[in-house]
C-alpha cells in the first residue's frame, strides 16, 4: 500500500511539473475553464481525482472572487433597476399629471365662462348669435314700428291741420255769419225804433 501511494505522489508530482513545464497556449480563464483545466492537469487514484491544494485553493479564490464580482454586479443592476423604476414611476406620475393638465386646459380652451356659467365654444356661439339674431330682429320690428307710427303720426297731423283749416273756415264763416245776423238784428232794431 505504501507503494502504491508513493508512486501515486510521485506521478502525481511528476504530472504535475511536466504540465507547468508545457508551453501554455491561451488559457480559457472563465470559471467552466478552470475547473476543465484541474480535472486535466490532476492525476488519479483509483477512482478518484487528486487535486493539489494550491491548484485547489487557487480555484476556490477565483471561484470566491468571481462569485463576489457577480454578486456585486447583481447588487450594482437591482440597485440600478431600483432607480430606474423609481424614475418609471416619476414619470408616470408625471405623465398623469401632464394628461390631467392637458385635459384641463382642453377644457378651459373650450369652454368660456358666462356669468359664473361654464359654457362650450360651440354653445356660448349659439347663445351669442341668438341673442344677435333676436336683438336685430327686434331693432327691424322697432324701426317697422316707428315708420309706421311716423307715418300715422303724419297723416294724423295732416288730418289735424286740414281739420283745423276747416275749422278756421266754419269760424270764419260763422263769424261772418253772425256777424251779419246781428247786423241784420241792429238793423232790425232800428227799424223798429224808427218806425
Amino acid at each position: 500500500m505504501k507503494l502504491k501511494l508513493i508512486f501515486f505522489l510521485f506521478l502525481s508530482f511528476s504530472l504535475t511539473l511536466f504540465s507547468q513545464e508545457t508551453p501554455e497556449t491561451e488559457k480559457d480563464t472563465s470559471i467552466q475553464g478552470q475547473f476543465d483545466e484541474i480535472y486535466r492537469i490532476s492525476t488519479t487514484y483509483q477512482v478518484y481525482k487528486v487535486i493539489s491544494k494550491d491548484k485547489y485553493q487557487a480555484l476556490k479564490n477565483n471561484v470566491l472572487d468571481s462569485i463576489k464580482n457577480l454578486k456585486t454586479q447583481i447588487s450594482e443592476k437591482e440597485n440600478l433597476l431600483k432607480s430606474e423604476r423609481e424614475k418609471i414611476k416619476t414619470t408616470n406620475e408625471l405623465l398623469s399629471k401632464t394628461q390631467a393638465d392637458l385635459v384641463a386646459s382642453n377644457k378651459k380652451e373650450n369652454s368660456i365662462s358666462l356669468f359664473g356659467i361654464e359654457l362650450s365654444k360651440i354653445k356660448y356661439n349659439l347663445l351669442l348669435w341668438s341673442i344677435i339674431i333676436i336683438s336685430l330682429l327686434l331693432l327691424f320690428y322697432f324701426i317697422f314700428k316707428f315708420f309706421r307710427s311716423n307715418t300715422l303720426t303724419k297723416e294724423a297731423q295732416n288730418n289735424l291741420l286740414d281739420v283745423e283749416q276747416e275749422f278756421e273756415q266754419h269760424r270764419k264763416k260763422s263769424l261772418e255769419r253772425e256777424q251779419k245776423l246781428r247786423r241784420q238784428l241792429q238793423d232790425e232794431i232800428n227799424k223798429s225804433r224808427n218806425s
